[in-house]
């Protein structure tokens, strides 16, 4: 059967055999052609088509037939295995197929000469759309073969691909071979370098927003804390034994290693700021590093003293210049503090590690001074009964702090020594608690100012006789206030921002918003912009009226916490809707005339509610400077209150017992026109009504 079909096809295309022929001669010629060659060889087949006349039209059943004569033994003898689907020899002559068919379903010579031609004009163009269509399936079934991802829009023309290296070519080879087979699945090996990648440090670091940074930072803060804390330790106490020396050893090699590698690795990378640029250059990074006090800081932090280890034996007094790295130390501070939500909170625990580390070197001291003199010798040193480290720091202790009852000093190195420990302990621990109070005090400024401004708005009430409902009221306003936002008034800190950040933080806080707000749609955006600078941030209290009917609106109200109850009805305590958060009232009496929009219901805040407001006066002052958008908002405040007067005459006011019955229907528009029209029946009917007053 498939003899018969290829012999059928052979009829049918003579050509096409002796041209996939000739094509077949040449595998590794089809091998290497590019994808840049086939478009260029579609598009010359699609101007061949334009370009040939069209005398016959062939109907599109025999169209379809001859397809898949053709295409039928092809499949069935040359399908394509799924996991060869990568071979490109293949998609290629695929795609050389289907521009030999698409050739084949245009071109005069296929078609049978009797076939009725109603326009060739029109015929022409649907058999080059058609084949169009085609070349585009193709080449989607191409790109969905290899794995590419592109857009449904025509790229641009590539340009002819370069001669590939030899060393590319190997790459490429192993990245394709290096397959591993689970459960019939491949998965492709990522290489070694790939990972290289992703551990590469940036060429350049933002100190102020990378976190990973801080983590780098932190670590080199303990390891600079280990050298403050643990050298003076070593030198001055007998902790340092040879059965542990090679751990305190070990220790200091990684301490060394943090440092080094923070000095060549880290440091040469952090971004600075010249003439307000921000240089990213690795050289520019370098040179500036090299040439700071940090960097002469850090080389004298890690010159390599231990060497003298070897003619002087294992003394930690050799690694004394490790704690010259200490404006990393700072740095980690200030970094910490400036992300941190209560900081006051780190600074109380700084100060206070300051006062125990100047305590632990008294102590040290104490201890070597107590050697000096000889352990037990008099009543003033350290007896060498219990824990070493913790008599001398009790002892370092009551002396820094000035408490008294200590054993009085016997020989005149006691008392210079214990003299001179009372002057620096004064100094020091005054030092510390006025920097402790500062610290404090900071931390409590704003809720000392909150509580400065309710006893004086107390005062002032007293003093009035302000009845107590009101004081009350007075007194949750401000609670609650101080609960909510931690401060009385958001303008005051905003106000201390330059320009651009307050947009940058209105914009974030309430655009979502007043964006929403259909007076406002189509607006330009930088008139919104000057509008969410003006807003102003109001709390009531549950119960109080946001606005009262009858009364003249000059603002509009965007609710930004809680709820807002409408109120209607014949006693004005009927619930007409509740308004919660991102709602929007009172926009029409911004841009209404003629002395005013009158409120035509009360608002009542229920519950706590926070809610920015916009007069009408400031938005006067905005358009100024937006003729366009202020013509868009007057042509929507008249639809506006058009649509607002044709309810309010839609339903008027009914009083007295008229509730009671049903209210009458109005005069159809035909009747009013002949009662008040010039014709003969509306002449008669005035007559008529003359006569029946007369009478």
């Amino acid at each position: 059967m498939f003899k018969s079909l290829r012999i059928k096809f052979n009829k049918v295309q003579p050509t096409e055999e002796n041209h996939e022929k000739g094509h077949g001669s040449h595998p590794s010629h089809q091998a290497q052609q590019s994808p840049g060659q086939e478009e260029n060889k579609s598009e010359e087949m699609s101007l061949k088509t334009k370009r040939t006349p069209i005398t016959s039209e062939e109907p599109h059943t025999k169209t379809q037939d001859k397809d898949s004569e053709k295409n039928s033994p092809r499949d069935l003898t040359t399908k394509p295995d799924p996991q060869s689907s990568m071979e490109p020899t293949r998609t290629k002559s695929e795609q050389k197929e289907m521009g030999t068919e698409n050739e084949e379903a245009i071109s005069p010579k296929s078609k049978p000469p009797g076939a009725p031609v109603i326009n060739e004009y029109a015929d022409a163009q649907l058999h080059n759309l058609v084949q169009r269509m085609r070349q585009r399936t193709a080449l989607y079934k191409k790109k969905l073969i290899d794995g590419e991802l592109s857009s449904p829009e025509a790229s641009p023309q590539k340009a002819k691909p370069t001669a590939v290296a030899p060393t590319q070519e190997s790459d490429s080879k192993l990245k394709k071979e290096d397959y591993q087979g689970m459960l019939c699945w491949k998965f492709q090996k990522a290489p070694l370098r790939e990972y290289l990648k992703k551990i590469r440090l940036p060429g350049s670091i933002d100190s102020h927003t990378d976190r990973l940074y801080l983590l780098w930072l932190l670590l080199v803060t303990i390891a600079y804390n280990w050298n403050c804390w643990f050298i003076p330790l070593r030198l001055f106490f007998p902790y340092q034994t040879p059965d542990n020396t090679l751990y305190w050893f070990i220790m200091d090699i990684i301490c060394d290693i943090i440092y080094v590698s923070d000095m060549l690795f880290i440091q040469p990378r952090i971004q600075f700021v010249k003439g307000g640029d921000i240089i990213v250059e690795p050289n520019e990074l370098k040179k500036h590093y090299k040439s700071s006090i940090k960097y002469q800081l850090d080389v004298a932090s890690v010159i390599p003293f231990d060497i003298l280890y070897f003619f002087f034996g294992f003394n930690p007094v050799f690694r004394t210049n490790r704690v010259l790295k200490y404006t990393s130390f700072f740095e980690f501070n200030h970094h910490l503090e400036s992300i941190m939500e209560k900081a006051y909170i780190y600074r109380v625990i700084r100060t206070t590690g300051y006062l125990l580390f100047i305590l632990h070197i008294n102590a040290c001291i104490y201890y070597w001074a107590s050697s000096c003199e000889g352990i037990g010798t008099t009543r003033w040193v350290y007896n060498g009964e219990g824990n070493k480290y913790l008599r001398c720091y009790y002892w370092a202790v009551r002396t820094l702090i000035t408490i008294g009852g200590l054993p009085e000093p016997q020989t005149t190195f006691e008392i210079i020594f214990q003299l001179l420990n009372f002057f620096s302990g004064v100094f020091v621990f005054s030092s510390l608690i006025g920097q402790m109070r500062d610290v404090i005090g900071a931390a409590t400024a704003n809720q000392n100012n909150f509580r400065a401004s309710m006893d004086n708005t107390t005062a002032y009430m007293n003093t009035y006789s302000i009845p107590q409902i009101v004081q009350t009221r007075v007194r949750t306003w401000f609670e609650y206030t101080w609960d909510s936002q931690r401060m009385l008034d958001e303008s005051d800190l905003l106000e201390t921002l330059p320009g651009t950040m307050q947009l940058s933080l209105a914009i974030d806080m309430n655009f979502s918003i007043i964006s929403k707000v259909e007076l406002f749609k189509n607006c330009d955006n930088q008139m919104i912009y000057d509008m969410l600078l003006r807003l102003k941030s109001t709390i009531y209290l549950p119960g109080d009226f946001v606005c009262k009917k009858g009364e003249i609106g000059k603002e509009m109200y965007i609710i930004k916490h809680g709820e807002v109850q409408v109120l209607g009805g014949p006693d004005g305590t009927k619930v007409l809707v509740t308004l919660k958060a991102g709602a929007v009232f009172g926009e029409i009496s911004l841009l209404a005339s003629g002395g005013g929009n009158r409120r035509t219901a009360n608002v009542v805040a229920h519950g706590f509610a926070n809610l920015l407001t916009l007069d009408k006066k400031t938005l006067q002052e905005i358009l100024v400077h937006y003729p366009d958008s202020e013509k868009l908002l007057m042509k929507k405040a008249r639809v506006l209150l058009k649509q607002k007067g044709a309810n309010k005459e839609a339903t008027p006011p009914r009083k007295g017992l008229a509730f009671l019955f049903q209210p009458k229907e109005k005069t159809p528009k035909m009747f009013r026109a002949l009662l008040g029209g010039t014709g003969d029946i509306g002449r008669l009917l005035k007559l008529k009504r003359e006569q029946e007053a007369q009478e």
